[in-house]
């Protein structure tokens, strides 16, 4: 065997090709790399520039209430959730940012619910940054403290069967779950790919966040509080949430009481249904609504007990009246439309009137939440009464839009749910099942592709965006929605709340699921051409 001959240690060590090595290897990490502030307003429409884990995938402008803001939508690759950053101003050469880092929250910003304080911190927050010349908002996917929708509505379930003696972080606790399972990893990668080096002026009641973006190197140069007047709905929460180190004073210094459910919660363990084992049944609780156009439900017990005699006609007398008109619709209750603003007025100085409660009387919808072990999502069914046999509720698919979480000026999503909620109101029995899927299915992704596409004229409709992307017109799950709504309402017809006879045209999926799952439509209700009670 031949014997090799060891180098000659005599030989002067020259740096020279190591150093032209490692420019090689530089060249290549910049040829993969992108370097910060890849994506602006003139980052080619074609490129998806991406830091660490996180993906860019689109831009769009969303007018607000408060103002033209900058959408810009990125995608974490391990965990798959999207992040939206909503600037406003120029976010790249200012002195100081104002910011925000919101968690989602479904049933406050899509449902209406008022049981957390979610969408008055999310308007709070965008309002603040309009006023102050320029900041952003940080929107992440992260339900329930970061635990998802179902561990959410598991713990709703169990607050609300305690009767609010068990508080939210007790009950995570008792599910094996810590307090806080949020992540902010993604923000510095997207302060480096936008370009941001300003320190921060952080909206947030909350001194956990401080510390994990100061982890990340991010400046923090103050935090601001956004605290807002508790309710009985929200109250318990947000007296936990005092607890658990929140800087929130509001909670200690309220004299509400918290309002229980209209009925007992009983939990249970997550089950598989019968008929359709991909879905795991996980959890059922109260939801508390925002009365729709300010119109109060009472049942006809509430309604003389606070008006008896002649006493509504003193509320409606004026100028100046508080209760705007009342009527009696379907079985035995009564619709009463009030002046929200005027009624807000009166109780600062008599707050002990019995008329005041009209401020925090909210729809009761039951929230149902399934887990799908197919698509690995959530499915949600919001039912409102119970069905008697000559009954026909009224139903509604209702997809999913994130951008209409936001306080936008262009509201037709969002009037679409609210006409639907009224309609089940009036009727006094129904359902809502909450289709998440953004872009008729095919995703968030896809719609924010969609929208920048149309907006710098790739695209002349979202019909054509659909073929670029190379996905079809329609991919929502029609079949797993029927099998759910036939769940929950087993009778044998109903009338379909439908956005105008062209949208069901166009849903063929839509008309082959109801006729498969036999599910008799005794009528249509059209939100772009009826009005209710046509």
């Amino acid at each position: 065997m031949p014997i090799s001959t060891p180098a000659n240690t005599d030989q002067p060590f020259d740096p020279k090709p190591r150093q032209a090595e490692l420019a090689d290897h530089r060249t290549l990490v910049d040829m993969l790399q992108h370097a910060p502030g890849s994506v602006s307003e003139l980052t080619p429409l074609l490129e998806r520039p991406i830091y660490a884990t996180t993906l860019y995938l689109a831009r769009c402008t969303l007018d607000t209430r408060f103002g033209r803001f900058r959408a810009f939508i990125f995608q974490d690759l391990v965990h798959k959730a999207y992040t939206i950053a909503l600037t406003y101003g120029d976010v790249v050469h200012a002195s100081e940012l104002y910011t925000r880092l919101h968690s989602s929250c479904v049933t406050s910003e899509t449902l209406r619910a008022c049981d957390c304080d979610c969408v008055q911190q999310l308007e709070g927050a965008l309002r603040r940054i309009a006023e102050k010349g320029s900041g952003i908002l940080f929107y992440l996917m992260q339900e329930g403290r970061g635990v998802g929708y179902v561990a959410k509505a598991r713990n709703r379930m169990l607050v609300q069967a305690s009767h609010d003696r068990l508080s939210t972080f007790e009950a995570y606790h008792s599910m094996g779950l810590r307090k806080d399972h949020r992540s902010y990893d993604t923000i510095s990668h997207i302060c480096h790919l936008l370009g941001i080096s300003a320190p921060f002026v952080l909206l947030t009641n909350n001194p956990d966040k401080v510390a994990a973006l100061e982890a990340q190197g991010l400046k923090i140069s103050r935090t601001e509080s956004l605290e807002f007047e508790p309710s009985p709905f929200n109250l318990a929460y947000l007296a936990s949430k005092a607890a658990s180190g929140h800087a929130l004073r509001q909670p200690r210094l309220s004299t509400l009481k918290s309002a229980l459910p209209p009925e007992p919660v009983v939990p249970f363990k997550p089950h598989a249904l019968p008929e359709a084992q991909r879905f795991i049944y996980s959890a059922s609780y109260f939801l508390p609504m925002r009365p729709v156009d300010n119109e109060v439900l009472l049942s006809r017990e509430a309604f003389e007990a606070r008006f008896g005699g002649e006493a509504a006609r003193r509320y409606m007398e004026g100028s100046a009246s508080l209760v705007l008109g009342f009527e009696r619709i379907r079985n035995d209750r009564f619709i009463v439309r009030i002046d929200s603003a005027r009624l807000q007025s009166f109780r600062r100085e008599h707050p002990d009137d019995p008329v005041v409660d009209l401020l925090t009387t909210p729809y009761w919808f039951r929230v149902h939440v399934y887990f799908d072990i197919v698509t690995s999502q959530e499915f949600v069914v919001l039912t409102y009464g119970t069905p008697q046999p000559d009954d026909a509720p009224v139903v509604r698919l209702q997809s999913e839009s994130l951008f209409n979480r936001f306080p936008l000026t262009a509201t037709d999503n969002r009037d679409k749910f609210e006409k639907s909620v009224r309609h089940i109101i009036h009727y006094g029995v129904g359902a809502i099942l909450l289709l998440y899927f953004d872009g008729r299915g095919a995703g968030f992704g896809a719609y924010a592709t969609d929208r920048m596409m149309t907006e710098n004229g790739l695209s002349r409709s979202s019909d054509e965006s659909y073929r670029k992307l190379a996905v079809p017109y329609d991919s929502r799950d029609y079949d797993a929605s029927m099998i759910l709504l036939r769940h929950h309402l087993p009778g044998a017809k109903i009338q379909m709340v439908m956005n105008s006879p062209t949208s069901l045209v166009r849903k063929k999926e839509y008309a082959e699921a109801l006729n498969k799952h036999r599910i008799d439509i005794e009528r249509w209700i059209f939100l772009d051409e009826h009005a209710l009670g046509d």
